[in-house]
């Protein structure tokens, strides 16, 4: 009777040891895959950001070809303006959300038509073209664009795998225990005026 009761609450301890592993295992790669959603957002955040930073630099060089086209340098620096504001308000939150998302896409893509205004206004300009610092400027904004299209993709494939764990059993006993919750906003396909930017010179 003695061996019975031993060997059940044996099986008991073991049942609790097992359940409060698999719980931490559990909850360790919720936190290593929420992790990874942060890291994303701050990749995504960064590439952004280089594109910005290259901008100032490519209206000083064609402002010191062609300072009198005034209208089309400032509409970049507005452009520019506007889409470093919403990236510093998003660098600031904890996640994106499809607002986030969507603002900062349109951010984008409202730059991409000013920057498309200014190439075209280069082809007038054959010294700006064969300036060495603006053939310089092409080729990095030229790999910023890739790294941004491979950033997203990056971003929306953890959080994909991020929700696949917070939604599947039995991941999800313990993130809603600990409040771990889907995150679900993704980038979508990119938009005409956006992916229209393609770097020429």
């Amino acid at each position: 009777m003695k061996k019975q009761a031993l060997l059940s609450l044996t099986i008991i301890v073991l049942i609790i040891a097992v359940a409060g592993i698999s719980s931490i295992l559990i909850y360790n790669g919720l936190v290593k895959a929420e992790k990874s959603v942060d890291e994303a957002k701050a990749q995504i955040e960064a590439v952004y950001q280089r594109k910005l930073d290259l901008i100032p630099n490519l209206v000083e060089i064609v402002k010191g070809y062609a300072e009198h086209e005034q209208q089309t340098l400032v509409a970049v620096v507005e452009a520019r303006s506007k889409a470093v504001g919403i990236l510093e308000e998003i660098n600031t939150e904890k996640s994106l959300n499809q607002k986030r998302i969507t603002e900062l896409t349109s951010s984008q893509s409202e730059l991409a038509d000013t920057l498309k205004s200014l190439f075209a206004l280069v082809e007038n300009y054959p010294d700006i073209k064969a300036s060495t610092n603006y053939l310089g400027l092409q080729g990095q904004l030229e790999g910023t664009e890739n790294r941004i299209t491979v950033a997203r993709q990056r971003y929306n494939s953890t959080i994909r795998y991020y929700d696949t764990k917070v939604a599947t059993f039995p991941n999800n006993i313990i993130a809603s225990l600990f409040g771990f919750e889907e995150k679900g906003d993704y980038f979508k396909a990119v938009e005409p005026t956006e992916k229209s930017l393609e770097i020429k010179f």
